[in-house]
């Protein structure tokens, strides 16, 4: 069982980054495979980026890559999300996501979520 926490989103402006954090009130997150997810309204969750099990492998989604930096401190058992040179349409509610396999950019793959953060990025 694994209890995720969401923080770090806000308002920003284009251009400006932010890092989200997800931290795992219980569980060690080592023992899954990571994903940060967003979400807007009327449209269905997607995946921004995805890291293995033993963190050896990451994905992006294109519209993030090179921009977004997925990483995890597992003295810390939090996930990190680096969002540079944020854009509009950037802007939706993150999840962060844990699950039982070794690497996926599914949510069905995923069996524990976060409650999710808000970022909204203006022009």
């Amino acid at each position: 069982q694994v209890q995720l926490v969401e923080s770090g989103g806000g308002l920003v402006q284009a251009g400006d980054s932010l890092r989200l954090s997800c931290t795992a009130t219980s569980g060690t997150l080592s023992n899954y495979a990571m994903g940060w997810f967003r979400q807007t309204p009327g449209k269905e969750r997607i995946y921004v980026a995805a890291m293995s099990k033993k963190g050896g492998s990451t994905y992006y989604h294109n519209s993030v890559k090179g921009r977004f930096t997925i990483s995890r401190d597992s003295a810390k058992n939090v996930l990190y999300l680096q969002m540079n040179s944020l854009k509009p349409e950037d802007t939706a509610v993150y999840y962060c996501a844990a699950g039982s396999v070794t690497i996926s950019v599914m949510t069905s793959s995923y069996d524990y979520w976060g409650q999710g953060t808000q970022v909204t990025v203006s022009l």
